[in-house]
Order: structure tokens, then sequence, then C-alpha cells
């Protein structure tokens, strides 16, 4: 929870980078509904609506949209964000109605054409701080970083269970070892941004970044003394000055959209229960719908109260549980807000499956660097083993570790989890590194 004292809390979701997040986090299960369509990007949104709601409170809240319409840096950098793949046929199908799902809770959406959602929320989060808000950004985007001061936060979404994170300035300047979150543009300029295809300078990665920001402050100034560089680092530094500082405007958040900050329209108001009500009806979001508006609209989806008694009545009949009516409840959202993410449309006759209900197995927690030890040592003793690693999504521009998991015989098996701070998450990694090598065989 938030625990800082303030009658203004102003929540600025960025709509695509949330609405990305649950659609991957739904990919190797979708939910589709019994028209076929998939829902998993509207129910994912819908979850991490309701847990802002009901956990943090806000007085204030929208979600801000980025447009269709070419911004500033497309016309500087042709190339800007050329790198990403069109976007999934369901899921852009599935934009309309989260905008319906919007309005339903009565929250103003937001998009300006010319303008990312980045530069939206900045500036509505400056304007805020003059009126006395505290913002939070509600974004995993990390240039979010560069904007965060006193008054307003980076408020990332909780994921597989580890709690929403709070980043001020405090932790921004620590994850990036800067001292003020302003070299956090310089770092990106210099290393570039590759979700958004920002160049950067070629052969300049995060570390050199961090070094060259940490002595000189700032691209500019390190531009007035590249004879204190030496070597390669030298050349390429030279050789790419337009670049660098192309790169540099390019990652820099712009604060003064033509915006008006209008608190009528933000403040947090009463759902339409008749709007959502027709919605969860389509979608078939028969559980969301009775626990928030407290009916029930029909449909194949178990409630609650009776997947409990179908259980109840399959251990007395001695029957193995149906995984997808009773177990994928405990998955990704149910910890967050009492909700669940196995809402899954399905026939009432389902075929049984072997679950960890009714599997012995034996799962263990590797969350200790002996633990940690003790693993890599059983693992070098065998020539195959399996091996999975559990990410926030399958964009390999944008997701993050989450956790690692290894097999040497069945029904055994153990997970490292991954911290969200980046040097110990490296630092594990590194452990693992010599055991994930590919090992060819003669």
């Amino acid at each position: 929870m938030i625990t800082k004292d303030t009658d203004k809390k102003l929540f600025l979701l960025d709509a695509f980078a949330l609405i990305y997040r649950a659609y991957f986090a739904f990919s190797s299960n979708p939910r589709i509904n019994s028209k076929g369509f998939n829902t998993s990007a509207i129910f994912g949104f819908t979850n991490t609506l309701l847990e802002i709601l009901n956990k943090e409170k806000p007085t204030h809240i929208a979600v801000v949209f980025d447009t269709e319409a070419k911004t500033q840096r497309h016309e500087e950098f042709e190339a800007y964000k050329a790198n990403r793949e069109e976007m999934p046929e369901d899921l852009r199908k599935s934009i309309p109605l989260i905008i319906d799902l919007v309005h339903g809770f009565n929250i103003q959406t937001i998009g300006l054409p010319g303008f990312e959602a980045d530069d939206v929320i900045g500036t509505l989060a400056r304007k805020a701080e003059l009126l006395g808000y505290t913002t939070y950004m509600m974004t995993p985007d990390k240039d979010y970083g560069q904007l965060v001061d006193n008054n307003t936060f980076i408020y990332k979404p909780a994921r597989l269970g580890n709690g929403a994170e709070i980043l001020g300035v405090e932790e921004v300047c620590k994850k990036w070892d800067i001292r003020n979150v302003g070299e956090l543009i310089d770092i990106l300029g210099l290393m570039g941004d590759a979700s958004d295809n920002i160049p950067g300078i070629p052969g300049v990665g995060e570390v050199t970044a961090i070094k060259l920001v940490k002595e000189f402050g700032s691209i500019e100034n390190l531009y007035q003394n590249t004879d204190k560089l030496k070597g390669k680092l030298k050349e390429k530094v030279e050789n790419n000055k337009d670049l660098c500082l192309q790169s540099k405007r390019l990652a820099t958040i712009i604060l003064d959209c033509p915006i008006e900050f209008e608190d009528a329209k933000l403040i947090r108001k009463d759902v339409n229960k008749e709007a959502l009500k027709e919605l969860f009806k389509e979608l078939e979001f028969r559980r969301i719908a009775q626990n928030l508006l407290g009916e029930d609209i029909g449909g194949t989806e178990k409630l609650a109260t009776e997947v409990v008694a179908t259980e109840t009545n399959y251990k007395a009949k001695s029957h193995s549980a149906n995984q997808t009516d009773l177990f994928s409840t405990a998955t990704f959202f149910n910890e967050q807000n009492g909700t669940s993410a196995g809402e899954v449309s399905n026939e009432e006759a389902e075929p049984v499956y072997n679950t960890i209900a009714n599997v012995e197995h034996n799962y263990i927690l590797v969350d200790t660097d002996e633990k940690i030890n003790d693993l890599i040592s059983i693992l070098n003793k065998h020539t195959e083993y399996c091996y999975d690693s559990e990410t926030t999504g399958l964009d390999t521009l944008e997701a993050e570790l989450v956790g690692l998991s290894f097999s040497v015989k069945p029904h055994e098996a153990y997970y490292v989890p991954i911290p969200a701070e980046k040097d110990k998450a490296q630092a594990i990694v590194e452990k693992f590194r010599p055991i994930l090598k590919m090992r060819v065989k003669s």
C-alpha cells in the first residue's frame, strides 16, 4: 500500500504498456470465450484496474492511450519504433472493448494526436504537482524514471504475486547508479533503447553508458571532454556525436504537451453498472461481474462457490481434479484482488486431467546463496536436465526475467526466483551462466 498521506492521489495509467503486458501474460493459455474471442488482454487489464481502485483508492484517475498519429520523434527519426511488430489481430480487436470498459468505470480516457502516452502523462504529472497532487504513473516502462520527483512516482504493477513496486527518486537513482533522475536520459541517449529503436552509440551498452554519465554528468559535457577518452571508446563517441545527441532528444519525455489538467474529469466516480453488466455479459466475465456488481450475469463459467462444491464432489468420488476449473484460479491475479486469472469459459463437461493436486511431487524453492550453490552442484552432475525461464511476457525487448526452473527427474523440480533489482538479478544469472551454455556433443 502507498502510505504517503495525501488528499489528492492521481493515478495515470499507461494504457498500451499495461494492455500488452496483460495480453502476453496469458500467451501460453489464452482466455477464449464461447464465441471464440480472445479476452486475455481485456481480462488482465480489468484486474489491473480493479487492483488499483480497490487497493490504492485514488481520488483521481485517467487511462492514457497512444494514438496512431505520427509524433515529432517519427518526423525527426524515420526509424523510430520501426522495429516493432504489428499488433496481433485479436489484441487489436480488444482495444475498443477496453475503451468501453474504462468508460464503464466512469474513468477518463486521454489520447493526444502527435504525442505519445508518456508525453501526455509527463505533462499532466507536472501540472498536477503544481496543484498539490501526488501522482503515480502506472507503467512497466523504464523511461518514466526521468519523471519521478518528491511528488511523482512510478507504480510498476504487481507480477506473479510479487506485489506492486513503487519507484521514487531514491529507487530510480539506485537502480541506474546515478545522482539525479535526469541522468537517465543521458544513459538512454548513449546506450539507446532497443524497444523504441533508439540507436544510441553503436557498441556502447548500459555499463559503459552509466560509467560515462558518472564521469561526465551529461552527453553535452562528454563531447566537450572527449580528449579524456581513449582507444575504441573515444573513436565510437567522437564518430557518433549527432546520433548520440539525437538519441537523447528521442529519449526525452515531452513535458509541455498542449493539454489542460481538467480536475473534474479526473475525479474518481461510481461505475456505470448497467454499461459494465452488458460488457461483462458479452465478454463472459461472470465472476468479475459477481464481485463488482453483486449479481450473476449467467453463463457457463463456474463461480467461486460452485468451484468449491465441484472440488468437494470430485474428492468424494476419488476423481482427478479438473485443472482448468479448479486450479488455474490460483495463478496470476487472485493474490492481487481476490479475482481469478482462471475465469475460462468452458463447457460444464470437461475431461479429467492429472494435476498438481493429485500427483505426488516435490517442488523446491531455491532462494538463498547456499541453495543456489547446492542446485548448481546437482545440475553439474547430470548431462541432461529440463530448464525453463519465467518472464513477464514474450516480447524479448520488453520482458523481464522472473525466475528459473530446473528438473533432473520426474515430479521433482527447483525454482529460482529472480529479484527485481537489476544488480541482484544479474548476480544470480551469472552463477548459472556456465551450466546454461550449450553443450555440443562430439
